[in-house]
């Protein structure tokens, strides 16, 4: 059986096509042409290609390799779910989720525009950090995705949807599978998908190595950093994958990031009843954070099936730790409105086959509309 590859793995194409001694200024027009005809692609269908880039193309590359298996949509109609089934036949998840600009802040006034579509994509299948309030963890880690296999997830997602911005917070941990993600970035910044590196997120945990290259690798994009305790007892508790990233290394290397970056970092903190939401926390927190330009974004935790042992913290204390924050230290926070319940499709419930949960309404702001 022929195993092709993606023709949005740009490393194997450039190479196949200068080992032929072919330019590779043909490939934006490549990739073009499959945004253009993503279910019906046909390689000589192309307009002035060398001919033997056409017996590349045939040969060894496919336009898409993987298929959307299904998509499940939220009943608010704001949130779009692709089961997408991979060539070696495992599956990913990625999700659009619809915003309203206009809910964003900008300069303490609503923002100017309207809606538009961000897509939360998958690096890998299933995940090594163990979390244990997400659901992906319980899979346990099977493999990378290519870089080809991510990009895919774009054009899959932006035949649903116009799609504005990449969040990198789907099945995985992307700075584990840095040099696809590496790539697959590079790809969807520049022709023919023009995104701006300053509305691609990529959410970690905290892979210290990983984060001091990402900076020069990947200048102007968003930083995430999934915090989610004050101190280093409490993550290593509810993220094994702590223990070897200790929080005062974590943060000594967030501050030369943002002293190198000049950008602001986002800090994901998932609510745990009578885990880590109790007053004592959000101080422990603002005291960290205080001397970083950050925006906090408290994340009511997401139930998942009969896997959970956690329970969700009430209203009342999320939106007290979240004024402890703000009046206390003086740091931004904001409280992520969930999306995409219904369908297992919210934040930590990315797991194929987990029974579905129940809906939330309402267009929302989304994280890139955070930036001052």
């Amino acid at each position: 059986m022929v195993v092709y590859k993606s023709i949005f793995d740009g490393g194997e194409l450039r190479s196949e096509l200068e080992n032929a001694g072919i330019s590779t200024r043909f490939i934006p027009s490549i990739w073009k042409h499959v945004l253009q005809n993503p279910s019906n692609c046909v390689w000589d269908d192309i307009p002035s290609l060398p001919s033997a880039a056409y017996l590349i193309l045939n040969s060894k590359f496919k336009s898409l390799t993987s298929s959307v298996n299904s998509v499940n949509e939220s009943v608010d109609g704001v949130t779009s779910k692709l089961l997408i089934k991979l060539q070696n036949g495992f599956f990913v998840e990625a999700v659009v989720m619809r915003y309203d600009t206009r809910l964003g802040r900008y300069g303490g006034n609503p923002r100017p525009g309207g809606p538009r579509s961000t897509l939360c994509v998958s690096s890998q299948v299933g995940c090594k950090m163990g979390c244990k309030f997400c659901a992906t963890g319980s899979m346990g880690f099977k493999n990378n995705l290519s870089a080809g296999e991510i990009v895919e997830q774009l054009v899959h997602a932006s035949s649903i949807s116009s799609i504005r911005n990449i969040v990198f917070m789907g099945m995985g941990e992307p700075l584990n599978n840095y040099a696809a993600l590496v790539e697959a970035i590079r790809i969807m910044t520049k022709p023919p998908f023009h995104l701006s590196p300053k509305r691609v997120t990529v959410s970690t945990v905290g892979i210290i190595h990983a984060i001091n290259k990402l900076q020069c690798d990947l200048p102007n994009l968003n930083l995430a950093v999934s915090l989610h305790a004050p101190v280093q007892d409490i993550r290593c508790q509810i993220m094994p994958s702590a223990r070897a990233f200790p929080l005062e290394k974590l943060m000594d290397t967030l501050r030369l990031y943002q002293k190198n970056s000049q950008q602001k970092i986002f800090i994901e903190y998932i609510m745990l009843d009578g885990i880590n939401d109790e007053e004592q926390h959000a101080h422990q927190l603002g005291k960290l954070l205080e001397t970083f330009d950050v925006v906090i974004n408290l994340i009511p935790f997401n139930p998942i099936g009969d896997l959970s042992q956690f329970r969700t913290s009430s209203e009342s204390k999320v939106l007290s730790f979240q004024r402890t924050l703000r009046g206390t230290y003086n740091i931004r926070t904001t409280v992520r409105k969930q999306m995409g319940q219904d369908i297992s499709g919210a934040c930590g419930q990315l797991v194929v086959n987990l029974p579905k949960k129940k809906c939330d309404t309402g267009l929302v702001a989304d994280i890139e509309d955070l930036r001052p």
